[in-house]
């Protein structure tokens, strides 16, 4: 069974939610999903899920999927799964036509889920210990944690294909994220020794290398100025002013855009930020909050974002 992981940063900062963990060069090669299901049909059922909370069998194809995780919401509808879809939690705004409620991951209330008749409801936490409650009333609960390193994203889109009778397209997902990811991260330059800082929040946070973030800058061959911070092996240290200046990174990509307004010019206005070579070479990169702190397909995006900095930074 694989352990309950620490949950990812975006939300990670909100519950402390983000995870993961560094490496360079290649995406490596995920291990399939520990699932059982009769031999000649591999899309039958029932089908037997090793999740975060143990082995969880599933008697037959799910028609009436309650997801509480933005990031699974976003799998599920990649993976076909999308029409058994019939209620999101209030943070799983992607994509547009997801059935989004007034549900709460955070916050999980019971009784509001069980209204919704599911026959599968999918978390990444087990927050008032929801999947024991839902247990109780024989509600069948699958806790696929965040991911900390990409083989961990690869696996739960796999699981969540097995599932939901839809492990085909699911497998499709996973090879052309990695694909996609491989070829973007071969073409970055990696001969600059690029530094960075990636800001969660205006705190400010940041993630490590250790981090699920950090692994993906690992593969564009970036440095990363948060690993020589005090307190850091939790992954998401608190950073100073001070500390960001002194190690003045090449490239700055801030998380915190849509939910603290953040940019170059805010970031200028802080106390001893105004020469940084990041600021006065114009490389800042404005990412997209809830792409840089979900690990579904759409980190392929992130990646993109990433490596066209990288290219940009390169060539300058």
């Amino acid at each position: 069974m694989r352990p309950v992981r620490t949950a990812f940063a975006g939300a990670l900062l909100g519950t402390l939610l983000l995870a993961g963990c560094g490496q360079g060069g290649t995406t490596t090669t995920a291990s399939a999903p520990t699932t059982t299901a009769p031999a000649s049909s591999p899309g039958a059922f029932p089908v037997t899920i090793e999740a975060g909370n143990g082995k969880v069998t599933i008697t037959k194809k799910p028609e009436r999927i309650v997801s509480l995780s933005a990031t699974h919401t976003e799998t599920l509808f990649a993976i076909g799964a999308g029409p058994q879809v019939i209620a999101v939690d209030e943070q799983s705004n992607y994509p547009p036509e997801a059935p989004k409620t007034d549900l709460s991951g955070f916050k999980p209330n019971v009784e509001a889920i069980v209204a919704q008749k599911p026959d599968l409801v999918i978390v990444s936490d087990d927050l008032d210990k929801v999947v024991a409650e839902l247990g109780k009333v024989n509600v069948p609960v699958l806790l696929q944690p965040a991911a900390t390193k990409l083989d961990e994203a690869y696996e739960e889109i796999a699981e969540l294909g097995a599932a939901t009778g839809n492990q085909a397209k699911a497998d499709e997902v996973v090879a052309g994220m990695k694909a996609a990811i491989d070829e973007l991260a071969a073409k970055a330059p990696k001969d600059k020794r690029l530094t960075y800082y990636h800001e969660l929040d205006t705190t400010p946070y940041a993630a490590t290398s250790k981090t699920f973030l950090g692994q993906i800058y690992g593969l564009f061959g970036l440095t990363n100025i948060a690993d020589k911070a005090p307190d850091a092996a939790g992954g998401y240290p608190k950073l100073s002013a001070e500390f960001v200046a002194q190690a003045d990174p090449d490239l700055i990509f801030l998380a915190d855009v849509k939910c603290c307004k953040q940019s170059k010019d805010t970031l200028a206005e802080r106390p001893g930020w105004q020469n940084l070579s990041a600021i006065k070479n114009d490389q800042v990169v404005q990412l997209d909050d809830d792409i840089a702190s979900r690990w579904g397909p759409r980190v392929v995006d992130l990646a993109e974002a990433i490596g066209a900095a990288v290219s940009k930074a390169g060539t300058s």
